[in-house]
């Protein structure tokens, strides 16, 4: 089987436009998640009124093209960052015929599907858009990286919930190593800051709401106070290549991605399982493929978005599976974190640059840490491995984990190494 390499990273975050701006502020344990409620009546009458948000002066860094969606944009951004990082600008055919886009949204352009429906409620045909289809359509984002690029290899979406950007890496990965391309852009992208998502995730009860006063304090993984996560925007997106192809053309490798693991629930629409069976198949499958034993996994970046019963489970199911037979010896050598703490849950963009923040951790050597984690769990002997509160450690990494789960019961891990 073919080996895939990261060559190329590229984000737009709470914390900032690219990696360089974004990894330096998550280290310094700074929070990009503000307060909505100036955004309009709207906005202020909402239960939960935090947000990891694009700064508008960030947003300028980020082209403006009507035709495309935000989230696109979004999407179109990290994946120019990513390929400048990877010094992947190919002319030759073969050579763009070798490279394909893999990049998928949860929601998508939410807002063009709302101003057109008020729109057409009022004006009937006349006030749809032409672009309002294009704008619509989550494969949309692949499109376009592949039209501005000359890219003919695979041009594939995935939507698969807060799961869809480790998704989108895992299957770009398998597009390497089963010869379909040498080379991938990978990723996710999202854009939902509105009202109307915002309601249908409060009344399904799982924003935080107890924090609208203080809002770099609402999203508090792995917290006994953990009362929902926090909503929040951006994209994250990789240059994956085969490693011998990188080889040859001298490009930079972060890591290795040895593994890719998926599993479902098959239990509830919105509700994990208390017992994590799903989450720890996704990870046991993972480091199946990767062929590496519990034992030399050094650090997960959980996916652990702030809610009560999530947490909860993803917890049992680490602490299941690293401590099991070929595991660690006690769960204070459990080195997890959720970075949640410090952008919020980007849903379908969350896998991807929760992806690129563990592949840091493993070149970078260093753990980011657990924003607002005060006090460990609910019960707190179930809160035993160490969770990085607040401050980022130093730590030889040579195997990580990412976790991403999604409504629906559909789980992701991603493993990566150092070669």
């Amino acid at each position: 089987m073919r080996k895939v390499v990261v060559t190329g990273l590229g984000l737009v975050t709470p914390l900032g436009i690219g990696v360089r701006q974004t990894w330096k502020r998550l280290l310094d344990s700074q929070c990009g998640i503000q307060s909505i409620k100036n955004r309009g009546p709207q906005f202020a009458a909402l239960p939960s009124q935090v947000a990891g948000i694009i700064e508008q002066g960030d947003k300028t860094l980020v082209e403006e093209d009507r035709r495309i969606a935000r989230f696109a944009q979004y999407a179109m951004a990290a994946s120019d960052m990513a390929l400048q990082d990877a010094g992947w600008t190919p002319q030759k055919e073969e050579d763009l015929e070798a490279t394909g886009v893999y990049v998928g949204s949860g929601i998508g352009s939410l807002d063009d599907m709302y101003d057109t429906t008020l729109a057409y409620d009022k004006g009937g045909y006349k006030k749809v858009s032409p672009l309002f289809v294009p704008r619509l359509l989550i494969n949309l984002a692949a499109g376009h990286i592949s039209m501005r690029y000359g890219f003919k290899g695979p041009n594939h979406a995935a939507t698969t919930a807060c799961t869809t950007g480790a998704h989108c890496i895992g299957d770009a990965a398998r597009f390497i190593q089963f010869g379909d391309a040498d080379v991938m852009v990978a990723g996710g992208a999202e854009s939902c800051i509105h009202p109307l998502a915002i309601s249908g995730f409060a009344k399904a009860r799982s924003l935080a709401t107890d924090w609208n006063d203080n809002p770099k304090e609402a999203s508090r993984p792995f917290d006994r106070d953990r009362k929902g996560f926090v909503i929040g925007e951006g994209a994250g997106v990789v240059v994956l290549e085969e490693l011998e192809h990188a080889k040859q053309r001298g490009a930079k490798i972060y890591g290795q991605v040895a593994g890719y693991g998926l599993s479902s629930d098959a239990f509830h629409m919105t509700a994990p399982r208390e017992d994590g069976q799903g989450p720890r198949l996704a990870m046991k499958r993972a480091l199946k493929h990767a062929g590496i034993k519990p034992s030399a996994v050094d650090y997960v970046n959980a996916h652990a978005t702030s809610t009560p019963l999530g947490d909860a489970a993803e917890n049992r199911a680490i602490k299941e599976l690293l401590l099991g037979e070929e595991g660690k010896k006690n769960a204070s050598e459990i080195n997890v974190s959720s970075t949640k703490g410090a952008i919020g849950h980007l849903l379908g963009a969350a896998g991807s640059v929760e992806a690129i923040f563990t592949i840091l951790a493993l070149h970078n050597n260093v753990l980011p840490p657990t924003l607002n984690l005060q006090n460990a769990g609910d019960p707190p002997g179930d809160f035993g491995c160490n969770y990085v509160p607040n401050l980022a450690q130093q730590k030889e990494v040579n195997v990580a984990i990412s976790n991403s789960f999604g409504f629906g019961g559909t789980n992701a891990s991603l493993c990566f190494s150092k070669l």
